[in-house]
């Protein structure tokens, strides 16, 4: 096999195993998972390519996936690509036509109200631990620190709507950057 195509399995293997985690919190909650898996322990990407696809596949309309799929390309080529995607498709869609038939037969009623409440205060948690993630790869600076703490303000007790953050910060990066 080409370094490619192992690379491509290591992940479709590793994103199969946490993508049934996603079932509360959505894909993006798995954000912290699979940037320690492809940054930290195998070094497939920087910190930086990470971020820059998170970022370029939250601004495109879609499913929130498709930085998974932005980080298999840049990790193995189209294979990882095409392995990131259906290793996060594939095995939460399959829990999910199970549960379904299962409710659809009346079975588990009780079990399934019990783990949908479950499942939302986990989500919270895994969306928080994507917030700490992003920040500390995105973060490489005071100015940049900064930034998100104000920003985080703004949102928080201000209610400023997220589009004017961004372009603040976009021109605030531009002018830093000089």
């Amino acid at each position: 096999m080409t370094g490619q195509l192992l690379i491509a399995y290591a992940i479709l293997r590793h994103f199969c195993l946490i993508s049934m985690m996603a079932v509360g919190g959505g894909v993006v909650s798995l954000t912290p998972e699979i940037y320690r898996y492809v940054v930290v322990e195998h070094h497939w990407l920087r910190p930086q390519g990470f971020v820059a696809a998170f970022s370029i596949a939250q601004a495109a309309p879609g499913p929130n996936f498709l930085y998974a799929t932005l980080v298999g390309l840049q990790a193995a080529g189209v294979p990882g690509a095409i392995a990131a995607t259906i290793a996060l498709v594939v095995p939460p869609a399959l829990l999910t036509l199970i549960a379904l038939k299962l409710r659809l037969r009346g079975r588990l009623r009780d079990t399934m109200a019990l783990l949908r409440v479950s499942l939302s205060h986990v989500a919270v948690g895994m969306m928080l631990a994507t917030a700490v993630a992003l920040v500390g790869a995105a973060d490489t600076g005071w100015a940049t620190g900064a930034m998100t703490a104000l920003t985080v303000l703004a949102v928080w007790r201000f209610d400023v709507h997220p589009l004017l953050l961004i372009a603040a910060g976009a021109v605030l990066g531009l002018l830093l950057a000089r």
